[in-house]
């Protein structure tokens, strides 16, 4: 199959290129490069064996998403594009919904232009909220309470509608919980163009000493060591989650969702600790006050996942520190910087 992603030079949408690739797919990247890097078309290029096109468009370009859509015959579409950051969506509400669920509106129109009615959609746990139960299934309330997952619970919205409206479209909504790690080759990465949003980033900036400390926010949560616990899932594992809901959706019409999780938590001091094991390096802490908004505890129910896509983590805490650790060791540093700027670029560019 031809499939376009959208926000493919990204942290997840690089990944889901490659497993994309791997399983024989061909794929182009579509990407505004608003907060990624050109620079990881050459290192996908490094892995996969093989080009993969660059059209450098934004999302809520009906044209340019058009007929990128025709001029490289795509099949599906898997759509990652869109702004992440809880924190910032509470500064920048109004750019967050155009960016996330009138960006999801644009491109469906491009979609439907064409007859593409094969649609992964990159959601998110923070749809749900604060936990009423745990593990959190799909079943669980939609209560999100930050800008960031209201834009993403407006998206599913919006992609029920249309699946009901019409029911030759097939979608997937895909719950993340913590996507984290990276590569095995150490080539690809969580490498964002701005300050990244996320814990194992911050850790590995400290551990290289890059930072001085890290702030862990709250140590009398109730929990085994007190700080907050996560669902961490290694990003390559998302990432072949997306394969797996491609597939089946094959024959499959409607709108389905899943929650892309280990079905597991671990705490920040656990991840801290995992880190330090991997890297060899002490990771100093400055503990703080409880942050508002964040919760004790949240982690998945992935059993649909499995029952339904036959899909399971098969990566451990470990193997995430380990992967970051190789990543930050590896890009962006004299003795394996892969940082060409050189751009592969298909038909139609923008």
């Amino acid at each position: 199959m031809n499939i376009l992603l959208t926000g493919g030079t990204g942290y997840i949408g690089s990944h889901a290129a490659v497993v994309m690739a791997g399983a024989g797919h061909r794929v182009v990247l579509l990407d505004n490069l608003s907060n990624s890097k050109a620079l990881v078309v050459d290192r996908l290029r490094t892995i996969i064996g093989d080009d993969v096109p660059l059209v450098r468009a934004d999302v809520r370009d009906v044209a340019a998403v058009t007929e990128t859509l025709r001029a490289y015959r795509v099949d599906a579409v898997m759509h990652f594009a869109g702004l992440k950051s809880v924190e910032e969506s509470f500064a920048r509400p109004a750019e967050y919904f155009d960016n996330n669920l009138s960006g999801t509106i644009v491109l469906l129109r491009a979609m439907g232009a064409v007859g593409i009615k094969t649609l992964v959609f990159s959601s998110s746990a923070t749809i749900y909220g604060v936990p009423k139960y745990l593990p959190i299934d799909e079943d669980h309330p939609l209560e999100p309470i930050n800008p960031y997952g209201r834009s993403k619970l407006g998206v599913e919205h919006v992609l029920n509608a249309v699946a009901t409206a019409d029911p030759g479209w097939r979608i997937a909504c895909l719950r993340y919980f913590n996507p984290a790690g990276a590569h095995a080759s150490g080539l690809i990465g969580e490498d964002p163009g701005h300050v990244p949003n996320n814990l194992l980033p911050y850790i590995v900036a400290v551990g290289a000493g890059e930072r001085p400390a890290l702030q862990v926010f709250g140590d009398d949560y109730d929990t085994p060591d007190g700080t907050g616990v996560r669902d961490f899932i290694h990003v390559m594992d998302l990432a072949e989650g997306h394969a797996a809901a491609l597939e089946f959706l094959r024959g499959r019409p409607g709108c389905h969702t899943f929650n892309l999780g280990t079905g597991a938590g671990h705490s920040v001091m656990e991840m801290i600790r995992a880190f330090e094991s991997a890297s060899g390096r002490h990771v100093p802490i400055s503990m703080q006050g409880r942050r508002a908004g964040d919760v004790p505890s949240c982690y998945a129910d992935a059993g649909k996942a499995l029952r339904e896509l036959g899909w399971r983590t098969n990566r451990s805490l470990g193997d995430i520190v380990d992967s970051a650790w190789r990543f930050s060791r590896r890009v962006g540093r004299p003795d394996g910087n892969l940082s060409s700027t050189s751009e592969i670029t298909g038909p139609n560019e923008h």
